[in-house]
């Protein structure tokens, strides 16, 4: 898999941030902070294999197709 940067929290510590990146498979990779609460894990019922992470509101605008 190759991945492109496209987007890097602003409001973050450096070397922290939730950052975002597009892939050669059509698809996005998030970093974000860890998704740890016992009850939000349990309500989503998350698969073996899968995870979820929590991004910030400021990086949603950058979920768009490249052009």
């Amino acid at each position: 898999m190759e991945l492109r940067f496209v987007a890097k929290d602003p409001d973050s510590a450096p070397g922290e941030s939730p950052t975002l990146y597009r892939t050669d498979r059509q698809s996005w990779v998030v970093q974000g902070w860890v998704v740890t609460d016992p009850d939000t894990l349990e309500a989503m019922e998350i698969p073996d294999g899968e995870a979820c992470v929590e991004i910030p509101d400021r990086l949603v605008p950058f979920f768009r197709q490249p052009r």
